[in-house]
């Protein structure tokens, strides 16, 4: 059965957000947008939706991580979303949650894992001397950037990149790959199994590549 409604993560602007919502509207990613679920009530990314599909609350007005972990999960299982995408959430999910979702969570990430996971990785890509960098969407397991990954989108660094420079042209990549990504998802077309992801039932041992028309490419 084909899986079409997702939900998403998020903490800040919600620019990730955004190109999932213009891909549904242009008829490119046939999903619905079920909820928008954030831990910073008064985070831009929630204005990009109507209020009925917003869902916020402060992890510190939780007695602990697992309270508002609880609550969470349960707003997320009450949305009835297939697939739910982390996209510029900036809390790491604990493992009864990852559990409790488990195959069905995806996290774009600005960095071409297994390198930089974490923060600042624009930043370390350029004090690594990398002569590529970009942006990747993965499995969430509940090691940090640690699932396995599905597809990456790949620019070369030039000498004249700062981190600022490459956040935004990154960004400009992450906006293209993530709707690519939830296609295969919503098709039912991707999947997971014992750590590894899966596209039409065939496990991949390297990331899918987006190309210049953005496609998913062997």
């Amino acid at each position: 059965m084909t899986s079409s409604r997702i939900a998403v993560l998020a903490s800040g602007r919600g620019s990730n957000l955004q190109a999932l919502l213009d891909a549904i509207a242009a008829g490119t990613l046939q999903a619905q947008l079920v909820g928008v679920f954030c831990d910073r009530p008064g985070a831009p990314a929630l204005l990009r939706v109507p209020s009925a599909l917003r869902w916020s609350a402060r992890p510190v007005d939780f007695p602990d991580r697992d309270g508002y972990e609880q609550a969470l999960g349960d707003a997320l299982a009450a949305s009835g979303a297939d697939w739910i995408v982390c996209a510029g959430y900036m809390r790491i999910l604990g493992a009864a949650l990852v559990a409790r979702f488990s195959g069905r969570m995806l996290n774009i990430h600005p960095s071409l894992l297994p390198r930089h996971r974490g923060l600042h990785t624009h930043a370390a890509a350029l004090a690594s001397g990398d002569a590529e960098h970009g942006a990747s969407v993965h499995f969430i397991i509940p090691e940090l950037d640690a699932g396995a990954v599905i597809a990456q989108a790949r620019l070369a660094i030039s000498p004249q990149d700062t981190a600022d420079s490459l956040a935004a042209r990154v960004l400009a990549l992450e906006h293209r790959l993530l709707p690519a990504v939830l296609r295969l998802a919503v098709a039912g077309r991707l999947a997971e199994r014992g750590g590894t992801a899966l596209v039409d039932g065939q496990p991949m041992f390297t990331p899918l590549t987006l190309d210049s028309h953005d496609r998913l490419m062997p």
